[in-house]
């Protein structure tokens, strides 16, 4: 596996693991930490999918916490679950793609969101 990444810490509790990226957009984020971590693990990887193995791998949640989630998410239509072959793929819903304006204004820093409506 190559790519960067990043470790992060919610309030002294253990965060999901997951690959620098894109992101799901914003207003899917509101969600349980798990269920946010599986979409930014799958937007990141949305014309492929990835098996429940691979999101495991990128997730940093029991298999009862992952279970949980991906259930939650697939019967809220957020993830799309297919077979190809012999393998079963998880795709999420194109709704929680960002397209590119979205991604580079939610990369924007609170700093930068002041510069533009308060030029100096």
């Amino acid at each position: 596996m190559t790519g960067n990444w990043t470790y992060s810490r919610d309030n002294g509790k253990s965060s999901p693991l997951q690959r620098s990226g894109m992101k799901a957009r914003r207003e899917f984020r509101n969600r349980d930490r798990v269920q946010v971590a599986i979409l930014d693990t799958l937007v990141d990887r949305s014309e492929y999918g990835m098996t429940v193995f691979e999101v495991r791998s990128h997730v940093d949640a029991d298999i009862d916490e992952l279970e949980t989630a991906l259930s939650d998410l697939k019967a809220d239509d957020l993830i799309t679950v297919t077979t190809e072959g012999n393998r079963t793929l998880i795709k999420p819903d194109e709704r929680i793609i960002p397209d590119e304006t979205t991604a580079n204004e939610e990369d924007n820093s609170l700093l930068d969101r002041i510069r533009e409506r308060f030029p100096l």
